[in-house]
């Protein structure tokens, strides 16, 4: 997947994300720009998971954003 894959994926999966981690702010989401290790690193600082438990999250939310 290409950079443009990437940052177009992550505009359609901001709101989602927004709402399954409701401590995440707007700004975080835009700082973090669909770059998942600054991704897990945020969650991993304000909800306590790890990375993986993270990815598996995102996997399940690309699976149902066609």
């Amino acid at each position: 997947m290409n950079k443009e894959q990437v940052e177009g994926k992550w505009s359609q999966l901001m709101g989602k994300v927004q709402a399954k981690w409701g401590k995440l702010t707007h700004d975080d989401v835009a700082v973090i720009a669909g770059r998942r290790e600054q991704l897990h690193g945020k969650l991993h600082e304000l909800y306590g998971i790890t990375k993986e438990e993270a990815e598996k999250e995102l996997a399940a939310m690309e699976k149902s954003n066609p």
